[in-house]
């Protein structure tokens, strides 16, 4: 698995940090081999492959930045599309990235409890993080202003889970200003909707929007 994301990130042409902090060492396949996969793809044109190209070509890349930072199915992002498009307070991109960024996943990851969105499926999906009490083994449920998030007491205390090199260094994370992060008691609270705040993300939705849009 970890080869096949480190090819993604070279096929795309940048760091996702789809493996945690490894993308930010030497050891990132993006900083080693800063070229495509595959046997002609040191020899393969920066713009031709990554720069520049066809319109329908900088919309699949940003689409596919977002299905892989986010970790997704093509069928399951599609369905978050359409139902972003329902949305007629909200401009079609900030109503999909509002819904991806309030996976339970993803707000394991944002509040720093994980080094991966990778890593954070797996917690959840072993079943070590409850919301409002009650374990949620589902890495897609859809977090709601309102809502607690935080890891078992006996999955906190685990080094494995948690080390404490990470318990340190949560001391210094800046998580969202769409969550509330209590780092003594390693709970999550959400305080409003991602869209209402300073949300910066790299792929382009508007990108995103037209791809599907066709």
């Amino acid at each position: 698995m970890a080869k096949v994301l480190e090819k993604v990130e070279r096929r795309l042409g940048e760091k996702l940090f789809l493996k945690g902090e490894r993308c930010a060492g030497p050891k990132c396949a993006v900083t080693r081999r800063p070229y495509p996969p595959g046997a002609h793809g040191k020899g393969a044109k920066r713009g031709g492959r990554r720069g520049g190209g066809s319109q329908f070509a900088v919309e699949l890349r940003e689409k596919q930045k977002v299905r892989y930072l986010y970790g997704l199915r093509e069928a399951m992002l599609r369905r978050y599309f359409e139902e972003a498009l329902r949305d007629k307070k909200h401009p079609t991109g900030d109503a999909l990235i509002n819904m991806l960024e309030k996976r339970l996943d993803n707000v394991m990851f944002r509040a720093g409890l994980a080094p991966s969105r990778n890593t954070a499926r797996h917690l959840v999906s072993y079943g070590h993080v409850l919301v409002n009490g009650r374990a949620v083994n589902k890495p897609s449920y859809i977090v709601r202003k309102g809502d607690v998030v935080e890891l078992k007491q006996k999955s906190s205390s685990n080094d494995k889970i948690l080390t404490e090199t990470q318990k340190a260094m949560l001391k210094k994370f800046a998580a969202p200003l769409w969550m509330k992060f209590n780092v003594d008691d390693l709970k999550i609270e959400i305080v409003s909707q991602p869209y209402d705040t300073d949300l910066r993300i790299d792929p382009k939705m508007r990108s995103v929007v037209e791809f599907y849009s066709r």
